[in-house]
């Protein structure tokens, strides 16, 4: 298999306020959205240079509440120093809220924020080596 593109979807409160979040925290865009489709409205971000983006739907006749849990993440890997320091700086400004994380491990070399749905995005300061 030749996997070309990941997309990751979630279902949130207010699609406006998690895409505002995410575009700016994440200096991501929204690059697709759509409206009352089967009972579902949604919005897209990422970036062209990415190989991956986040989907956040809403659902008009059967609401789905987040359900996140402490160890459900979404890992972003920041290896020089000051750039992650930057983007934990532009999380928090952005709203996102730093928690201590439930596996020690990310707390070793990086900091886990929650979004205002619960869902948990890890900063991890170093280069993912397969």
């Amino acid at each position: 298999m030749n996997l070309q593109h990941l997309r990751i979807a979630r279902p949130v409160t207010d699609l406006e306020k998690s895409c505002e979040m995410y575009c700016r925290g994440l200096a991501l865009r929204k690059i697709g959205e759509f409206s009352d489709h089967d009972g579902f409205s949604g919005c897209m971000v990422g970036r062209d240079d990415l190989p991956w983006h986040i989907e956040f739907t809403l659902c008009h006749d059967h609401p789905v509440s987040p359900a996140s849990s402490p160890e459900d993440l979404l890992v972003l890997y920041i290896p020089e120093q000051a750039a992650w320091a930057a983007a934990c700086r532009t999380l928090a400004e952005a709203g996102f809220i730093p928690v201590p994380s439930f596996n020690p491990y990310w707390d070793k070399q990086g900091t886990t924020f929650q979004d205002r749905d619960g869902y948990r995005l890890v900063l991890q300061n170093s280069r993912w080596d397969i």
